[in-house]
Parts: structure tokens; sequence; C-alpha cells
């Protein structure tokens, strides 16, 4: 469903010389699954995301979303995927009915066809009592089931959720997980980027950890604290990344 091979992403900083974002990162994602990207902020998780929608291209390497190369076939890219992040915007003098509706027109969604759907999406995801309510008035909570809904009105197969859960309350980032796992049971391809490691303890079927544009690790989370002996997923992660950290640390006093 997402295959993910040998990804960089490069950028020119005439202060600093190249800066490296990606370093070659390589994973592959299944229907029915929820994998999660798990790094510091500035791991390289959002750029990986981006280049993944068709927002950047990559500098090297190949991502294929359903099939469609992310280079070659954007536009049919973006007909395979919902994106949803913690910043998406919501215009504040449409109601979130008129929201979803819109992105369905969008995609071209026949008027019968995209009503069902719409119906189908507020009931799943409780929303008929804010069908009315103005982007303008809605707390954070319904903005992002807004944002999920319009990202899904066109039915893809895959859902990518950019730290989509950050600065939410504990009662609407758990009922966002909910939704999560219920597009999941939908059979849904699902990536799902954080750093909080709670979060995907309770949601995650595999992860991987990014650092500094690479990945250290990648599996399920039971395979991955056994491979390293340690029973928490936040002291492993901290594990891993303390020893990258002074892994790079010492490769830089060795020198060239």
């Amino acid at each position: 469903m997402l295959s993910v091979r040998n990804l960089e992403k490069r950028y020119e900083d005439l202060g600093e010389g190249p800066r490296v974002a990606l370093a070659g990162i390589s994973f592959e994602a299944r229907p029915g699954e929820i994998f999660g990207l798990l790094g510091p902020n500035g791991a390289g998780k959002t750029t990986a995301l981006r280049i993944i929608s068709t927002v950047l291209q990559p500098t090297a390497g190949t991502a294929l979303v359903n099939g469609y190369d992310v280079v070659t076939q954007p536009a049919a890219v973006r007909h395979q995927i919902g994106f949803v992040s913690a910043s998406t915007a919501v215009y504040d003098r449409m109601t979130a009915w008129e929201m979803v509706e819109y992105f369905g027109q969008l995609y071209d969604i026949p008027a019968p066809e995209l009503r069902r759907r719409m119906e189908n999406i507020f009931d799943r995801l409780q929303m008929n009592e804010i069908r009315n309510v103005l982007g303008g008035k809605m707390s954070t909570g319904m903005k992002q089931k807004v944002s999920i809904a319009r990202a899904i009105v066109h039915d893809p197969p895959v859902v990518i959720l950019d730290e989509a859960t950050s600065g939410l309350d504990v009662l609407v980032a758990r009922a966002l997980s909910e939704t999560i796992n219920q597009l999941r049971d939908h059979g849904k391809c699902i990536i799902f980027s954080t750093h909080v490691m709670r979060e995907a303890e309770r949601l995650c079927d595999r992860i991987a950890i990014v650092h500094r544009g690479r990945i250290l690790t990648e599996g399920t989370i039971d395979a991955l604290r056994e491979e390293n002996n340690q029973p928490d997923l936040e002291e492993l992660f901290f594990e891993l990344i303390s020893a990258a950290e002074s892994r790079r640390a010492d490769s830089a006093l060795a020198g060239p």
C-alpha cells in the first residue's frame, strides 16, 4: 500500500552548506495497519510525510502510494491519500457540513454519492451535533474532526496523520484515537507521526524510530521491547536516541 525506498531530502543552506533532512529511509505500511513514525522534533518525520503527500520533492529515492509514484504521478497519489496535521486550516465562515462537502466536490464525487458518504462519516465520527457550526466557533477538537472528515470523504486507502493529536486535551485526543482505530478496522493504511510514546503504544501495530533523518529501528512494539530488553517504549526510545547522539558526538570528535 505504501512503499518508501532510500528516500533522501537535502536542502542547500547558503550559510552552513547542505542540510540533510532525510538520509535514505525505507519502510512499508500495509492495509489495515497503523504504522507509526516516532521521533523527536526535527527528526524528519514531517519531511517524509510531505514527500509522500507530494508537497515536497525528494532529492533521491522513491515512494509509492498504492502503486503510484509520488514524483511522476502526483495527481494520482493525491487521490489515494487523506492528510491531517495539527495545523490543518478550517475556514471560519463555513460550517462543518459545508467544508466537508466542498472537499468532496473538489474530488468530483457525484452529489448523491457525496451526500451518502457524508452522512456516513458524520455518523461515524459523531459530528452531527456540529453539522451547522461555523469553523470560527469550533473548538480544537471539533476542528480536528472536520479535518479528518474532509480527509477521508473521497475514501482514500491511505490516511496520513502528522502530529494530529498535538495540542488536544486528553478527552479529545482519546476520541481521536478511537476514530483512528476505526479507520484501521475499515482497512485503511494509517501513517501516524508522533513524538508521544504512550500514544504510539495505544495505537500502532508497527513503528519506526526516526532520528536526524535516519531510521534507528523498526518493527512491532513487542518485538522491539524484546530485542532491546526494555519493557518501556519511552525508555527504549530515549536509549536509542541517546546512543545515536553519543555516536554522532564521538564521530565529530574523531574528525575526518
